[in-house]
């Protein structure tokens, strides 16, 4: 169910091409961006995509008659890229933000509002009533410890994590009552596996130029609310989740935007083609599929990680021993129920769940009618949309996730989940229709060191003649990051 969009009837181009010509594999945002690049640059360009539909993890499903997001809802707003993108598109007037409602925090002791002011949950102000409820009084002392410490401590590895910065400088408390939260449900990873450069640019580099962590916090949220009130109409200070922008009708719509216009380009967009080899040849490129052999002078590849690596390296060896971990597997439920009592919004726009709280499977509950005003509005008094995230990347010695239950495990797990949550009891006969969705390695696995790995991946691909490798395992997870490095990426092969 996470096709929103037809298969194009375009014939298959014939298997000699002549000309400026690119071949792009894999269709999902990075793939169809590349290929707008590429078109706008008079260069005929041709897009594999090996699924039945368009947009990858930016998707769309129909649940109760609603048409709604199936993977990304939304978009972070420390850069323009995502709203330039949609404005071009001729969606500007989409572009809303989230109800002021703020999100909340599930921990083992019960549920509080999450901060306002952090960034992956790390509080800009150890001392804000917000953050002192969630970490007592002996959490914000310890915390906050962290004015006093050199710049050095947290920066001076080439390399560090989540958990190690976060530990070092504000304590084990911070991390584990509002990092681990934060962290698993946007990246779905343990924050000891990731590397805090990959999911946090910048940080480390302001932690030097401030001298604390927490003001290194406080100048990325104060660039981000800058970005975010120029398109908000100066409501004020954003509450804790609020840091992003949508689009009225889903984020999906920027899938359906960009694949006309492509087809208003001649971009030949073809489906269901699974690509099995790539080869360089003597004019550039070779990308062979079961029925079909493209020549192309200029090659992009917008698959994940291990797929991408997987069909270079046989062209470029060097590449055989960086390849990079898989993503986790995520299941999302999403249901539509019936239950009036959540018209108050118990828990905001949504609640992220610490891992140490027992009885709760769930990472992750977005309560998207009362995040998204137009979605209340489309699905009416007393009808609510929950999306319950599943799914944890906690390395290989790990439990099997419940993202890999079946699909009527997952629904009665969501039930369970969403009724404990939100304080509202909910059944099976409130519910008007469910759905699950599962992501396999959607999500990009940046773990401590994958920015060196990517750096040399681009290296290497760079150094072969019209090649360009883009993706959120390279740019690092987000919309916002993916629209601006393949932007990026592709200015570089033209």
């Amino acid at each position: 169910m996470r096709g929103a969009h037809p298969k194009p009837e375009h014939p298959l181009p014939e298997t000699s091409q002549t000309g400026l010509t690119a071949v792009v594999v894999g269709g999902g945002i990075s793939g169809l961006l590349a290929a707008r690049g590429l078109a706008k640059a008079g260069i005929t360009v041709t897009v594999l995509e090996a699924s039945d539909a368009w947009g990858g993890c930016v998707g769309s499903h129909t649940v109760a008659g609603l048409e709604l997001d199936s993977g990304a809802e939304s978009f972070a707003t420390r850069s323009t890229a995502v709203a330039d993108l949609a404005r071009e598109l001729g969606l500007g007037d989409n572009i809303v933000a989230p109800h002021p409602g703020g999100a909340w925090v599930q921990l083992p002791d019960g549920p509080q509002e999450l901060p306002k002011t952090g960034v992956l949950g790390i509080p800009a102000n150890p001392w804000d009533p917000e953050v002192r409820r969630s970490l007592g009084l002996a959490g914000s002392l310890r915390a906050s410890l962290d004015r006093y410490l050199p710049a050095s401590v947290g920066t001076s590895a080439a390399v560090t994590s989540v958990s190690a910065l976060v530990r070092a400088r504000m304590g084990k408390r911070v991390l584990e009552r509002l990092v681990a939260p934060v962290v698993g449900g946007v990246h779905s990873a343990d924050p000891g596996l990731l590397d805090v450069d990959m999911v946090a640019p910048g940080l480390r580099a302001a932690l030097r130029e401030h001298g604390s962590l927490a003001a290194a916090v406080a100048s990325q949220r104060k660039a981000a609310s800058g970005q975010a009130a120029s398109k908000q109409n100066g409501t004020g200070e954003a509450k804790a989740g609020s840091a992003v922008g949508g689009l009225k009708g889903g984020m999906n719509t920027l899938i359906a935007a960009l694949v006309a216009e492509l087809r208003s380009q001649s971009v030949t967009l073809i489906s269901g083609a699974r690509v099995d080899s790539i080869a360089r040849t003597e004019s550039g490129w070779q990308v062979s599929t079961a029925h079909k052999t493209y020549d192309a002078g200029r090659l992009v590849v917008a698959l994940d990680g291990p797929a991408a690596v997987g069909l270079l390296e046989k062209a470029l060896p060097e590449l055989s021993g960086l390849r990079p971990a898989a993503g986790p597997l995520v299941s999302l439920v999403t249901l539509v129920v019936d239950v009036p009592e959540l018209d108050r919004r118990p828990r905001g726009t949504g609640i992220l769940v610490a891992p140490q709280t027992a009885g709760i499977e769930a990472k992750a509950l977005t309560h998207a009618t009362a995040k998204w005003d137009w979605l209340a509005e489309e699905a009416g008094p007393g009808t609510h949309v929950l999306r319950l995230s599943y799914g944890r990347g906690e390395g290989a010695d790990a439990p099997e996730s419940a993202a890999a239950l079946d699909d009527d495990a997952l629904f009665e797990a969501a039930l369970r989940d969403a009724s404990t949550l939100l304080t509202v009891p909910i059944v099976r006969e409130d519910v008007l229709d469910w759905d699950v969705v599962r992501w396999a390695g959607a999500l990009p696995f940046a773990a401590v060191g994958h920015k060196q790995r990517v750096a040399e991946v681009r290296r290497v691909c760079s150094e072969a003649e019209g090649l360009a490798i883009v993706g959120g395992w390279l740019a690092g997870n987000g919309l916002a990051a993916v629209v601006a490095d393949t932007s990026a990426q592709i200015d570089a092969i033209l």
